[in-house]
């Protein structure tokens, strides 16, 4: 367990009674509320210093509400230092009333998430108005999280080609197929995309990538030095994707596993990773 508090980049709340999110029905672990009062529960004993929310992929018609209901959660738990909301960046410049729109609910709101695994086109990335979506963000101070999985990476690469002043963040580190042990094409790709000085990487959600019931901490080993290796210590951060990862680990389990996984890292790239890149990353108040 770190011995300093820590940042953790990657937060979920919601309660199926205000927000519908039709991908959690069918879930016994998921269809349920997570709440502040849930996340204090799991995460006991834990030293928890500040948290970014991210967006949870509601039907987009509540995507405003969400974000409004986050702001009002950031004023019961200070911690919240920052929220990731959804917007439909694929509408290219007309996605600007949208983006004034979030901004005027909270200062909180650092970047956009527009989930790009979910899409059936699999071109989406690199359609012309989603990358001029992506690359109108620095005007509104915001970053993009990419959330994918392994499919698609080279199309990634290609939008962050298309969008050097974006600053970019890899959720779940790509999504690699850890439950079967494949590391190809995805190891290859992550260095590619590491080439681009604008992209860190968000060491999260490995565990729901691996087997839920029989992942062990060796599964995840190789995924994790090649992260370090290809992003280096200043471009990578911690996140606990919870609750999200609740269905393969507990968030003590994730925050031991990783700190046993990382106990070669000097004190100062520990600190990076667990604290200070995502607090730089998403600008959070010192």
């Amino acid at each position: 367990m770190p011995d300093f508090p820590i940042v953790d980049t990657h937060l979920h709340l919601w309660d199926p009674d205000r927000l519908y999110l039709p991908w959690i029905e069918g879930s016994p672990v998921l269809n349920k509320r997570y709440d502040l009062a849930e996340f204090r529960e799991h995460t006991a004993g834990i030293a928890i210093e500040a948290m970014v929310y991210l967006q949870v992929e509601a039907a987009p018609p509540y995507a405003l509400l969400e974000a409004q209901w986050v702001a009002d959660r950031a004023r019961e738990d200070s911690r919240i230092g920052g929220i990731v909301p959804w917007a439909p960046l694929e509408y290219g410049d007309q996605a600007r009333p949208f983006l004034e729109a979030l901004l005027a609910i909270s200062p909180l709101v650092k970047g956009i998430r527009r989930i790009i695994q979910f899409e059936p086109d699999p071109t989406f990335a690199i359609q012309p108005r989603f990358v001029r979506g992506v690359q109108i963000l620095p005007e509104y101070g915001l970053s993009f999280d990419i959330c994918i999985d392994h499919r698609h990476v080279a199309n990634t690469i290609k939008l962050v080609g298309q969008c050097p002043n974006t600053r970019f963040i890899l959720d779940h580190i790509g999504k690699p197929n850890i439950k079967d042990r494949v590391l190809e094409p995805w190891r290859t790709g992550l260095r590619d995309l590491a080439s681009f000085p604008n992209v860190i990487c968000k060491m999260s959600g490995l565990v729901t990538e691996a087997d839920h019931q029989r992942w062990t901490p060796d599964d995840l080993r190789p995924y994790v030095e090649h992260v370090l290796e290809v992003f280096g210590e200043d471009r990578v951060a911690f996140g606990g994707d919870w609750p999200v990862a609740f269905q393969a680990s507990t968030y003590r389990r994730w925050v031991e596993t990783l700190d046993a996984l990382t106990a070669d890292l000097s004190p100062r790239a520990r600190k990076k990773l667990w604290a200070e890149n995502g607090r730089q990353f998403y600008r959070l108040p010192a």
